[in-house]
């Protein structure tokens, strides 16, 4: 399975593809810096991989999930535990991080079924 990058709004076609391991949800990354997303696959590592590869900053990559069907996002994910940023625990911490997180997400992926 290849996990997409989205730089611009992801189609039907995609989302139906990042569907594929969960159903009703897409794990996701997002580099709020270059404000773009990897989704899909089994695990957010396997979406850091991918954007790392791509040219991205650990320090600007966190994790959350997408739920398509009800356009909702969880702040939340292993990769996201970075004490030396501030972060202990899954959950994203700072609002300015979310909201970030959020406005990329919601470009990107809002209204696509």
């Amino acid at each position: 399975m290849s996990i997409p990058i989205l730089r611009e709004k992801a189609s039907p076609e995609q989302i139906k593809e990042m569907l594929k391991e969960y159903e009703t949800m897409i794990k996701i990354v997002v580099d709020t810096r270059r404000k773009i997303i990897a989704g899909g696959g089994e695990m957010h590592a396997d979406c850091e991989s991918v954007l790392l590869d791509d040219g991205s900053e650990q320090d600007d990559l966190w994790g959350a999930n997408w739920y398509p069907k009800d356009q909702r996002i969880v702040f939340e994910s292993l990769i996201n535990i970075r004490p030396r940023l501030n972060n202990r625990g899954i959950l994203i911490q700072s609002e300015e991080i979310r909201q970030a997180v959020e406005e990329v997400t919601r470009r990107l992926l809002r209204d696509v079924q």
